[in-house]
């Protein structure tokens, strides 16, 4: 049984994008959402749309493809912070995914945020993941 609703979600994004599929279901928690949120919002994936399953409230998150050979949007999706390893930044060392290209999905005292949006606010947090 899993308990990290981060990685749950991150693997079924992952595998997704490895077989091709349009729509993937990931477990609704809020951390999860939020991460779903923020890639709509930066362009890696289509849209949520979320549906009851036999009383649970799942996400359907539709991934995004170029062209006829279907070339994901998302070329990696990578774990940082982990339960056993906790990485954090402070305000100054957020990382620059690909020289702004990519995306890091920190967490911070003002909820989850990408590493633009926390540079800009000046706070710094945990860096759950990088996205590119």
């Amino acid at each position: 049984m899993n308990n990290d609703a981060i990685a749950t979600a991150l693997t079924a994004i992952r595998n997704g994008i490895i077989r091709r599929k349009a729509i993937i279901k990931i477990p609704s928690t809020k951390v999860a959402e939020r991460i779903v949120q923020i890639l709509v919002q930066e362009g890696f994936v289509k849209n949520v749309v979320k549906h009851k399953d036999n009383g649970k409230e799942f996400p359907d998150v539709s991934l995004k493809y170029l062209g006829k050979r279907k070339d994901p949007y998302v070329a990696i999706v990578k774990r940082i912070s982990k339960p056993g390893l906790r990485v954090y930044s402070d305000r100054r060392q957020i990382p620059k995914i690909l020289g702004g290209m990519g995306i890091a999905i920190s967490s911070t005292s003002h909820g989850l945020m990408t590493d633009r949006e926390a540079r800009q606010k000046r706070i710094g947090g945990e860096i759950l993941r990088h996205v590119w």
